[in-house]
């Protein structure tokens, strides 16, 4: 899209006061933000350096940060900030450090880390770690909501709150004998910095002459607060949103922010994009008709240009075992009728469980498919513990490194003892496996832990100078083999077949260590930097584009579809306490529900076909299902209903069996 219309032009050229930019599914919002950051630049005189664009995710910011750099001459663009919010505020705690009391190279704990440590705290204080889920959620929900550990006991409204609410003080105390920060802190940190010192919060202010938002309907309470703190004198800044595509509530995400905004600026001039440069028009009246059954503060009509299109389906299956075969031949029929290839395919469900079968049928006539929404080679826990190993052999002051092998496989040192050993870290200014053999720390700990923590210290030292002297890789080998890691994994594996799995993520690994050495092109490379370089490659990124050039039919969760596009898309289990989910059913917050429809609706470009099954198997017994309420929302003269005819059996049977011949008749051509 290389020309802006008339509203899109009017929210770039608009910079004399806060503006909020409501931009439909499919209305081009990148392209406004960045055109607006290449007209600051090119036509406003503001440097470069002096504009903060921020989203949500690394591949938005990535992208952007192209569109933009496409948009500029070499050189304009240098000193811009284009990120996620929480790289922002990993920036000014990494700029701040000293003034929130951590030291430089501060850890980052990851979901796991965070797990870890308060199963660690809950088993040493609670005589075990039930409900360890909840508590981390429950922490999350205060981090979020900007409450502090001393104010969530104050608030705490019941004992299971008040547990939750002790635990949220230890673990955020052991946090910072750590030197670590969690995800949630990357924004809350910045926020209590700011409203406690405004001497630097002047400071950011005076950086920051214009901000730019992206999703702005997914920002949570912490997030919201930045924003306003960093804009609040100036007012120089555009949001970018839509109300109806919030989808993220359990994260914390309260489309309210963008209606607090006309409160907390009231000079905020809105502009609504409600061109569609994706769908056909008939897929946009079905979700417009949709969201109207939502309450709306401002109220949008999508429209296009792209022609009316065909009728939406909708296709009663008796079962799903029957719904997972209708879409998987009708892909396959498709596929071969008109070569389109499979990658213009996508299947979106409400929950990860329904892809099971989805897969299983797909395999069986071997159309090739792509699942997001698993866990990363990196992200595997297993293979974090012995990367951890690594970097902990080449920078032994990596604190996080330490925290997470030095009980891995355990060695009966726990997080109190971890705690006394951060604090003395802290106050000797050194790090943590510095600190191990100290003297002084068998002031502070029982000889016993101190020999502990010492054998491993010396331990770690002799393997990392046969790294240096003999065969890293070799050396690695024997490293896993003596710290007795395979047996660990057994113990703590659900099968042996599970355990195998993961003995052979850990072999991979060595080998791409190996590879890694020997396959620079600049001669071969120390351990050191072969080390380094794992460490640095962002691993969802690299998966991210090795994903991209594969041809196969895309699988993924509503949620996961936001912000992407495929001409075909098929909804599964469009069916009541499925979508709208039971849960939401119960707890009333069916909007939310509605708003993931239209997000699951605008995703499709030319052709949308919705399916549900009449009976579903639920924990061994068969249940019968119906029809989702959404689809009785849709306008019916857009709907093409299929399989509502009750055909005896047979007759179904060799309907299928003359699909089947169809496609094998074909293959043959």
């Amino acid at each position: 899209m290389s020309r802006l219309n008339p509203r899109q032009q009017e929210a770039v050229h608009y910079i004399s006061g806060p503006l909020l930019v409501l931009a439909g599914a499919g209305s081009g919002k990148t392209s406004v933000i960045t055109r607006k950051i290449a007209y600051l630049i090119q036509e406003c005189g503001i440097a470069a350096r002096h504009i903060f664009a921020v989203t949500f995710t690394n591949k938005a910011a990535r992208e952007m940060k192209e569109r933009v750099s496409s948009l500029l001459k070499k050189g304009e663009g240098k000193g811009l900030t284009v990120s996620t919010f929480h790289n922002l505020g990993l920036n000014i705690i990494r700029r701040e450090h000293q003034a929130l009391g951590y030291k430089p190279g501060f850890s980052i704990f990851d979901d796991s880390d965070v797990k870890g440590l308060l199963s660690d705290i809950m088993q040493k204080e609670y005589a075990g770690d039930d409900g360890v889920e909840e508590v981390k959620s429950m922490i999350s929900n205060w981090k979020n909501d900007l409450v502090l550990p001393e104010q969530a006991l104050e608030k705490a409204r019941n004992p299971r709150e008040q547990t939750a609410a002790i635990i949220y003080i230890h673990y955020q105390r052991t946090l910072k004998a750590y030197n670590a920060v969690d995800f949630d802190d990357l924004i809350l940190q910045p926020v209590n910095l700011f409203q406690n010192n405004p001497d630097i919060l002047e400071k950011w202010r005076n950086r920051i002459r214009y901000m730019l938002v992206d999703e702005y309907q997914d920002t949570n309470a912490s997030q919201y607060l930045l924003v306003k703190l960093l804009v609040k004198d100036r007012a120089q800044f555009t949001v970018v949103g839509d109300d109806d595509q919030s989808i993220y509530a359990w994260r914390g995400a309260r489309p309210e922010n963008l209606m607090q905004l006309k409160d907390d600026f009231p000079s905020l001039k809105v502009v609504m994009l409600e061109q569609n440069y994706r769908s056909t028009s008939r897929i946009l009246k079905c979700a417009n008709v949709l969201i109207a059954n939502n309450p709306h503060v401002f109220t949008k009509q999508l429209w296009s240009e792209m022609g009316h299109g065909d009728e939406i389906r909708v296709i009663r299956c008796r079962s799903e075992d029957a719904e997972a075969e209708t879409v998987a031949l009708e892909i396959l029929t498709t596929h071969l009728r008109t070569q389109r290839p499979y990658s213009d395919f996508a299947i979106l469900y409400r929950g990860n469980h329904q892809a099971k079968l989805m897969e299983l049928k797909l395999q069986v006539h071997k159309i090739p498919y792509r699942l997001t929404g698993g866990t990363s080679f990196f992200g595997r826990q297993e293979v974090k513990d012995i990367m951890s190993y690594f970097r902990l052999l080449i920078n032994p002051d990596d604190d996080n490194a330490f925290l997470r092998v030095i009980n891995v496989p355990r060695r009966e040192i726990g997080s109190a003892t971890l705690e006394k050993l951060g604090n003395y870290a802290s106050q000797r200014g050194i790090s943590m496996f510095a600190a191990c053999d100290e003297v002084g720390l068998q002031e502070v700990l029982d000889k016993r832990f101190t020999e502990r923590l010492t054998r491993f210290k010396h331990y770690m030292e002799k393997v990392r100078q046969r790294c240096a002297q003999d065969d890293p890789i070799q050396s690695i080998r024997e490293m896993v083999l003596d710290i007795d890691y395979e047996n660990w994994i057994r113990q703590n594996s659900s099968s042996d077949k599970a355990a195998d799995f993961r003995i052979g993520n850990i072999e991979f690994l060595v080998d791409a260590l190996k590879n890694t050495i020997e396959r620079d092109e600049e001669g071969a490379t120390s351990f050191e930097d072969a080390v380094a370089k794992l460490v640095l490659r962002d691993m969802l990124e690299r998966q991210e584009e090795e994903e991209d050039g594969a041809d196969g039919v895309q699988m993924m969760t509503l949620h996961a579809s936001k912000g992407l596009e495929f001409p075909v898309v098929y909804i599964m289990g469009v069916e009541e306490e499925i979508l709208p989910h039971r849960s939401s059913i119960e707890a009333d917050t069916i909007e939310e529900e509605r708003r993931l429809a239209y997000v699951g609706i605008t995703r499709a470009k030319q052709r949308l076909i919705m399916t549900y099954a009449t009976k579903r198997k639920q924990y061994g017994e068969v249940i019968n299902c119906t029809h989702s309420r959404f689809l009785d929302e849709l306008p019916h003269e857009d709907l093409q209903w299929e399989g509502q005819d009750d055909a005896p059996v047979e007759v179904k049977a060799a309907r299928g069996n003359d699909a089947l011949a169809n496609i094998r008749a074909m293959l043959k051509k």
